[in-house]
């Protein structure tokens, strides 16, 4: 009787892990291999077939095509109140963002200097929310004022010198 106990065993063991799917059977093997030769893509309940939001949809898209750096320069400045304060917004716009560099325009000499003395706080709060539109500096400019050098009777000297006289 121990003999046969003994053949009973291997017998047992492998009807055991076959069952819990550590042993495959000849049987699982056709089917796997039958399953490999099918798409994937239209199986039920494989890895990537749970539906996703649209906002996720988007975001991928974005990713994928390189557009997060554009997309978040568009941001800071449809959202530059919101960064920037009310007050600040109503006297300063910015005007270019190019090689990390932001111009912001102001109202005036004044309002540019003030805030080139809080520009450190200022490129803090934009690289915290805006991490992808790479502003690494802000360059404050006053009002664009006439130029006496431009225009069509421009004359190449010394300009309107005895005009104030």
């Amino acid at each position: 009787m121990p003999v046969s106990e003994d053949a009973d065993v291997p017998e047992t063991l492998s009807t055991y892990l076959r069952l819990r799917g550590l042993e495959p059977s000849k049987a699982t093997k056709r089917r796997r291999r039958r399953r490999g030769n099918d798409d994937d893509e239209n199986q039920p309940f494989t890895a990537g077939r749970d539906p996703k939001g649209l906002g996720d949809v988007i975001a991928d898209l974005t990713r994928t095509s390189g557009w997060d750096s554009q997309l978040a320069q568009e941001d800071l400045v449809l959202q530059w109140a919101d960064a920037a304060g009310e007050e600040t917004a109503r006297h300063a716009t910015p005007v270019a963002l190019s090689g990390g560099l932001l111009t912001v325009q102001c109202d005036s000499t004044a309002w540019a200097k003030n805030l080139q003395l809080m520009r450190t706080a200022i490129v803090t709060e934009l690289s915290r929310r805006f991490p992808d539109a790479g502003v690494q500096n802000i360059r404050f400019i006053g009002p664009d004022v006439p130029s006496w050098k431009w225009g069509p009777r421009a004359v190449p000297g010394r300009g309107p010198r005895d005009t104030y006289g």
